[in-house]
């Protein structure tokens, strides 16, 4: 059966289309033994938006026997660990596509009622810190098979990190499981690299020069040779660290530095008597490369053992949505994309969105619609350096903050190209863009072609908007957004004022919805109120909010946990306790009839009667 011929009838499928999840499917298709076993905290979608499947995909075009260990039980006698026996060469392990934590806990830290990565929404079915849960039960039940970690919360927790959930300081993810090797960012590059070496006969315990790697060694150990061109910075111990929050905060900024330049030091760290390694990242994905992973053959299905359990709210969200790129150079201060897809951004060709678009237009259940045409920022698609060699020399956070860089690119012509020609397919009806987007780059005052910029905004408020855009000022003041990394709230406006008027132009009736965030390091009451003022004044009443939630390898996390900024030692300001983070979130509801007394009261308190007369009359 043809892959086009699967996309159209799923449940004609066989089994063998999906990678095993039994050794009863893997008998299936003839295997006795696996080579390369995955564990995931996510239920198994085998989709290009998973990386479980992702990996898998990758693993079996190379010729692997690979299967799948999906949301495996981890507290009865361990027989989902035990199904496949061990494999050849080594188990992957990953939480899935969110750090566990973030997924299973709200930023008030309690249990959210439902997740999206599992059949049904139950949130019962991943651990806590779910990849050093399944690698300790893997190293205890196999000692002697090599264990590698990848997803974002393995790449996220790579060096010593700040854990909200725990309050404390912990070190990388490799000592705390016991892991053998972890893979940072996205895994096709250095997976494929792993793969050779494995199959060369190269004991895992010598892989010690694959980019976007990481290892402990003992301290005692002579440091194994680095690749032509790799110079090494040592980070302050793990050890200095927890005593010393300045130094920890110092720490972050070095990590992130390095982790945003094209050719980055090795970078090493003791603790608890190793040393940690961490090897410097892949250059950017080729275009050729990053279609190569979409291209492979996916059933774009979750397996059909999910049939009776219900929805994965994660898939269905994607199910109909075309990912056009990776990466991120917006570099906001409370986000980890570009510490994970990388601040360069890697587009797909035209032609092989299309191809996908040829693909999800077979999909028995498509009605014409397509939810989301973007990537982690919708609007950077193509976009990249004038000059590459002045990139290749920058270590700078985000292309785009404080200011746009002038040796950025961003003509948005072929964005808007390939949403007409998403448009024209004979079979779309609409296709929107949900992605966030950045309206600072529409309106770049150092934009080689504003025209374009016109066209493409044009293009975006007339045919692809759902009735509702969503976007994410953040915040309305000067001095909170220069702690995000987030542009001046008056581009949001004059986004909104062009939105109108297009709208208005072509009689449609559709609004613009902003996202924001109270409790963000450097964020005063004062502050909240001011919001309150300037959002009320464009007519908003905000239903849609969010608080800060301290996530590993963020700028904003260190800020919180040290009560510092990496990059100038200041002292910044934070609301940490719970009050404070209620009080700062009323401001958001101010005309709730249970919130006005606090509102008038504090106001009057600091007297700050201008904004009483604002808001109240």
């Amino acid at each position: 059966m043809s892959k086009n011929e699967a996309i159209q009838s799923p449940d004609l499928l066989p089994i063998t289309a999906w990678l095993p999840t039994t050794m009863k499917e893997a008998k299936k298709r003839g295997w006795e033994e696996l080579d390369v076993v995955l564990v995931t905290g996510d239920a198994y979608v085998d989709h290009p938006a998973f990386g479980t499947a992702v990996m898998g995909r990758i693993l079996e075009s190379m010729g692997l026997r690979v299967a799948i260990i999906a949301q495996p039980n981890w507290r009865d006698d361990l027989r989902d660990f035990k199904k496949f026996g061990a494999p050849k060469y080594f188990f992957g392990v990953t939480s899935g596509n969110m750090d566990s934590m973030v997924n299973k806990y709200t930023a008030g830290k309690r249990l959210r009622s439902n997740d999206a990565y599992t059949p049904g929404g139950s949130p019962d079915f991943r651990p806590d810190y779910a990849t050093t849960e399944y690698t300790r039960i893997l190293k205890k039940l196999y000692p002697e098979t090599p264990v590698m970690l990848g997803g974002i919360e393995a790449s996220l927790r790579r060096v010593t990190h700040y854990d909200f959930w725990s309050d404390k300081l912990m070190p990388n993810i490799l000592s705390t499981s016991g892991a053998d090797l972890l893979v940072y960012g996205m895994g096709e590059q250095p997976m494929k690299e792993l793969v050779k070496l494995v199959l060369a006969g190269v004991p895992f315990n010598e892989i010690r020069n694959i980019p976007q790697t990481a290892f402990l060694i003992d301290q005692k150990d002579k440091l194994p040779m680095g690749m032509p061109g790799w110079d090494d910075f040592e980070l302050t111990s793990h050890e200095v660290c927890l005593k010393d929050k300045k130094a920890y905060s110092k720490n972050f900024m070095h990590v992130e530095v390095e982790s945003n330049k094209q050719f980055a030091n090795r970078l090493l760290q003791k603790v608890e008597g190793k040393t940690l390694i961490i090897n410097p990242p892949y250059q950017t994905m080729t275009e050729k490369e990053i279609d190569a992973s979409f291209d492979l053959p996916y059933t774009r299905y979750p397996h059909p053992k999910y049939k009776d359990r219900g929805a994965i709210a994660a898939y269905e969200m994607i199910k109909f949505s075309l990912n056009t790129h990776r990466g991120c150079f917006g570099g906001c201060s409370f986000c980890t994309i570009s510490a994970h897809q990388g601040k360069m951004i890697a587009s797909r060709s035209k032609d092989s969105v299309m191809k996908e678009l040829d693909q999800i237009a077979k999909m028995p259940d498509f009605k014409g619609y397509i939810s989301d045409i973007g990537g982690p920022s919708a609007n950077m698609y193509q976009m990249k350096g004038i000059d590459q060699e002045h990139c290749d020399k920058c270590a700078a956070p985000s292309c785009i903050f404080p200011v746009i860089c002038k040796n950025l690119d961003t003509n948005p012509q072929k964005m808007t190209e390939l949403y007409k020609e998403v448009a024209k397919h004979p079979k779309v009806k609409k296709a929107f863009i949900s992605s966030g987007l950045r309206y600072d780059l529409m309106f770049n005052e150092r934009s080689r072609d504003p025209k374009k910029d016109a066209e493409y905004v044009e293009q975006l408020i007339s045919h692809h908007v759902s009735g509702r855009m969503k976007v994410a000022p953040e915040h309305t003041e000067d001095h909170v957004l220069k702690f995000m990394r987030k542009p001046a709230f008056h581009y949001f406006e004059s986004f909104k004022k062009k939105f109108e008027e297009i709208s208005a132009k072509k009689g449609l009736r559709q609004e613009l919805i902003p996202y924001f965030i109270s409790s963000h390091p450097g964020t005063t009451p004062e502050d909240m109120a001011q919001l309150a003022v300037k959002t009320k004044k464009l007519g908003y009443r905000l239903e849609q909010v969010q608080d800060f939630t301290p996530t590993p390898m963020t700028v904003a996390t260190e800020i919180y946990y040290s009560g510092y900024h990496p990059y100038t030692l200041k002292e910044v300001k934070t609301a940490i306790t719970l009050d404070e983070k209620t009080r700062q979130r009323t401001f958001f509801f101010w005309y709730k009839p249970e919130n006005k007394n606090y509102v008038k009261n504090y106001l009057a308190k600091n007297k700050l009667f201008d904004l009483t007369k604002e808001l109240f009359g």
